[in-house]
């Protein structure tokens, strides 16, 4: 496992879809389309295996491979992050073990799916048990009043205050959470903070968030480094500009502000753009005639975003 310096992970990172070929067998070639499409993009970490990248939905070894693919595409590039929640310390615990082996750098705990006697004192008890027995740093995925089960405000200092926790990502839209992760980092310079709330990126990087953990990383990764900059050149109404922008693509891929495509619409994009090979995923979300011109369109207008010619000094092959 490779040392990062914390200051590596600061801006954009990505929650990718996990890739499949029309049997829903792990798409090996897309995983590493998907890789390289991620560093031109200026994206500094990937998170594997969160609600994007179907983990919850994802077989054991689909899983293993996915990180184990993923890893060796990377080249020790970028962080990989794996998405290791269950309902127990000792599940979470093996799910650890296993992304360690797969050469996963970061294992991220979400809220479990199901936890009956749900007391503050138990689910502080499930994390810091699974935290401080993990074999890799900790990044935790804070989804607020999203989640299945509610880790209450009283108890998330707590939880950021473990040595082993590294990252948030911070996707509650809660500006209390908010404070609370502030407030963490301030006891803790090098924990980072990395907003998972795409629509609304701008807020916090103002607040002083090191970055962005984003579903649509995989395509609005450029236009939201370009967002960070603005922030942080103090252009406002620029940033504020660029984010209206970015909605409005994922509005198109997603199916609408009621995103009713959600994850076909956003592989179907990147079959389009040469990523994926299909739009296949466990959830079903269906395609409609207005989702699929509306992607067209994006793609024609949009095309500098989505598919710059160049990131640095390297050209794009598709």
């Amino acid at each position: 496992m490779k040392k990062w310096n914390s200051e590596q992970f600061n801006g954009v990172w990505s929650a990718t879809p996990t890739p499949f070929d029309k049997n829903l067998n792990i798409d090996i070639p897309s995983i590493k389309r998907m890789v390289e499409h991620h560093l031109r993009l200026g994206v500094k970490g990937l998170f594997l295996c969160g609600t994007c990248g179907e983990g919850p939905w994802l077989t054991d070894s689909q899983r293993k491979k996915m990180i184990q693919e993923t890893v060796r595409a990377v080249r020790g590039r970028i962080p990989v992050a794996v998405q290791v929640t269950d309902n127990s310390s000792p599940r979470i615990i093996e799910n650890m073990k296993m992304a360690a082996e797969a050469g996963a750098d970061i294992a991220v705990i979400a809220p479990p799916y199901f936890l009956f006697n749900a007391t503050p004192h138990n689910i502080l008890s499930l994390y810091r048990q699974a935290i401080r027995r993990s074999p890799l740093p900790v990044g935790i995925y804070d989804r607020g009043r999203f989640g299945t089960v509610l880790v209450p405000d009283n108890i998330l200092g707590a939880i950021y205050a473990e040595p082993k926790v590294i990252l948030i990502k911070d996707s509650s839209t809660d500006e209390n959470r908010m404070k609370i992760a502030i407030k963490a980092r301030a006891k803790r310079p090098k924990l980072k903070l990395l907003n998972g709330n795409e629509f609304n990126c701008v807020a916090y990087i103002k607040a002083g968030y090191d970055g962005l953990l984003l579903g649509g990383g995989i395509f609005n990764g450029y236009i939201a480094n370009m967002i960070i900059k603005a922030v942080q050149g103090g252009d406002t109404q620029k940033a504020e500009q660029l984010q209206k922008r970015m909605n409005k693509m994922m509005w198109a891929v997603y199916g609408g502000k009621k995103i009713k495509a959600w994850l076909t619409g956003l592989k179907e994009l990147l079959v389009r753009m040469g990523i994926f090979n299909t739009n296949r995923n466990y959830l079903n979300y269906p395609l409609s005639s207005v989702t699929s011109k509306a992607i067209d369109k994006i793609l024609k207008k949009e095309k500098d975003i989505l598919l710059p010619k160049f990131y640095g000094n390297t050209s794009l092959p598709y």
